[in-house]
């Protein structure tokens, strides 16, 4: 074989092997990264969650209140 069609053939090899894992180290970093992002999502809905819930409390919280005041002022009223 001439030895331009080996180095040649050499060449595409290494350039291959190099590319190839070019592409697996970036595939593995972009999948690190989906992971990470998917944990804080998961963080940040389990915040909103319980804000939801939160409001929901103060509401039922706040209508308490309001009830009571009104009972007071209706005793209030018929002293």
């Amino acid at each position: 074989m001439n030895a331009e069609i080996v180095i040649a053939l050499l060449s595409l090899a290494g350039t291959l092997i190099g590319s190839l894992s070019g592409v697996l180290a970036a595939n593995r970093l972009t999948n690190y990264r989906i992971q990470e992002l998917e944990k804080k999502v998961e963080k940040h809905n389990t915040m909103v969650e319980r804000t939801f819930r939160l409001e929901e409390m103060m509401k039922v919280a706040n209508n308490r209140l309001c009830d009571l005041e009104r009972h007071e002022e209706q005793e209030w009223k018929q002293r």
